[in-house]
């Protein structure tokens, strides 16, 4: 399935239906879920990075179990705004992702949502471990909250 601008897949999906964010890491998936109202992102899991098929099938589990149709894919643009080898290797997955789960997907800018998220984090004074559990998703949901917002009609 081609990639479909942010506005375009809003404007599409059927009503009440929420987006899953997706925050592809090297090691971790952050998975965040909008609510129906396509508001407010929160954090929802995050799966091992393995093999497309599985990973793909839990992600359509999730879409179908939370009424979920479509998907926000982190884009890992460079701080100047360039196209790298990590941003295309992000969008080849999102496009893998959504042609195997049958949701079309748009990219977002996700730049430094893991550092902010991390950030706020040591300020709220959460431990090194309680962090490293919660980042991923927490990260997920804030590059979800920003394509929220900035789509906002």
């Amino acid at each position: 399935m081609p990639v479909t601008p942010l506005p375009q897949l809003r404007a599409a999906l059927p009503r009440h239906a929420r987006l899953i964010g997706l925050d592809p890491g090297s090691k971790i998936i952050g998975i965040a879920l909008s609510d129906v109202l396509l508001m407010l992102a929160s954090p929802y899991a995050a799966l091992p990075r393995g093999k497309l098929a599985p990973t793909a099938a839990e992600i359509r589990r999730i879409a179908e179990k939370e009424g979920a149709g479509g998907l926000v894919c982190g884009l890992p643009l460079g701080m100047d705004g360039s196209f790298g080898p990590a941003a295309q290797a992000a969008k080849d997955w999102a496009m893998a992702v959504s042609d195997t789960t049958g949701l079309p997907v748009a990219l977002w800018d996700e730049r430094l949502s893991s550092s902010a998220v991390n950030r706020m984090m040591i300020e709220a004074d959460l431990s090194r471990a309680k962090r490293a559990k919660a980042v991923d998703a927490a990260a997920a949901a804030y590059m979800l909250q920003a394509a929220l917002d900035a789509t906002r009609g």
